[in-house]
């Protein structure tokens, strides 16, 4: 008998979810977005198996539900279920950044739920770009809920096994806090260093300085401005506790994210945002920064040797390699650090014409 999954969402993250679920030989994915192209497209790319029309039929269908949208959409969707007919032993999950507010809205329900969090990323978004292997020694964390007992979790983490991710379960406050150390709270670091760069207007040059290092530390600070302030209006009180240790800059942002205002704290990204993409992408700048390629490679035997043995052949000096594993608005799964633009440059074009794996410069 064939495990039904509905995936609600079919962006990059619901989609690559799908992509991946597709390995196990004995499921049936169906797919529902709010967007009916996206659906249509997943279906056409052969990322779901059946395109959803009536998300209440399907539902009532489902072994498993994802709940891939932004919290405040996830949130909407589990108050919905209440009225859907579901089966017995259904388990709904998600994949939001935060954790707290979606189990304390979870705590209504009668059925199994179970947060979900694929610490994956890309700088490409949208169905086009979902991939099978986007979650791949990824960690995908598990919250689960007051109905959800050993014997669910070990369920998820059975169908998850084919994602090739590291799954580790936690409580909601844990993962909220975790994260809110090394991955919320610096990214409005990141915001905050933009907006004072941007402040300084007696010496326009700073820009150029900036074009290095400190391009490369506010990376994150181009991520979605909307995403960015669902995740922080969502886990005010954790990041607000990172906070107190900052003044100036830091003390102001405080103070937006202590009023917890939707529109300011989007403002607030957004230009950050606008900024930061205006910075030149060549020079060195005034901070040393390694010049890094990323390569979205599969979990196989051999494949990191086999990279460098082609740069190898052809005298490319490697000066670090790393495999990441939280990949939050990051793409790649090697990173692979050279000492000059020229060096890097050289392995991408080795890599690109010898194999088929993406690279990427940031």
């Amino acid at each position: 008998m064939k495990t039904n999954i509905l995936v609600i969402g079919l962006g990059l993250i619901g989609g690559s979810l799908a992509k991946a679920l597709m390995r196990h030989e004995n499921v049936r994915i169906s797919g529902y977005d709010a967007d009916t192209l996206t659906v249509r497209k997943a279906y056409k790319m052969g990322i779901i198996h059946q395109a959803v029309l009536s998300l209440e039929e399907s539902a009532a269908e489902a072994d498993f539900i994802f709940l891939a949208t932004p919290v405040g959409a996830a949130k909407k969707l589990l108050k919905q279920s209440r009225f859907w007919k579901l089966r017995e032993g259904v388990i709904i999950s998600d994949t939001g950044s935060t954790k707290m507010e979606i189990l304390e809205t979870a705590e209504e329900l009668e059925h199994v739920f179970i947060g979900g969090h694929p610490m994956a990323g890309s700088h490409k978004s949208g169905v086009e770009a979902a991939k099978d292997v986007l979650f791949e020694n990824a960690f995908y964390i598990l919250t689960p809920g007051r109905h959800a007992e050993e014997a669910h979790v070990g369920k998820m983490e059975d169908l998850l096994k084919v994602t090739k991710a590291k799954t580790v379960v936690l409580s909601a406050k844990e993962h909220d806090h975790m994260t809110s150390i090394v991955s919320h709270f610096p990214h409005l670091i990141a915001a905050s260093l933009v907006h004072q760069l941007d402040r300084e207007k007696e010496y326009p040059f700073t820009r150029q300085l900036a074009a290095g290092g400190f391009r490369d530390i506010t990376r994150i600070a181009s991520s979605d401005p909307v995403m960015w302030r669902d995740i922080t209006t969502q886990n005010a009180g954790m990041i607000t506790a990172q906070l107190d240790q900052w003044m100036d800059e830091m003390a102001y942002l405080k103070d937006l994210l202590t009023a917890n205002e939707e529109e300011p704290i989007r403002r607030y990204f957004e230009k950050a945002k606008a900024v930061r993409d205006e910075l030149p992408i060549a020079g060195h700048g005034a901070m040393y920064t390694a010049f890094d390629l990323y390569v979205d490679i599969p979990d196989v035997p051999g494949i990191i040797s086999e990279l460098t043995g082609y740069l190898a052949e052809e005298a490319v000096s490697i000066v670090n390699l790393r495999i990441i594993e939280t990949r939050e608005d990051v793409f790649g799964i090697l990173v692979m650090s050279f000492q000059t633009a020229e060096d890097r440059e050289k392995a991408r074009v080795c890599i690109g014409r010898k194999t088929a794996y993406e690279v990427y410069i940031s």
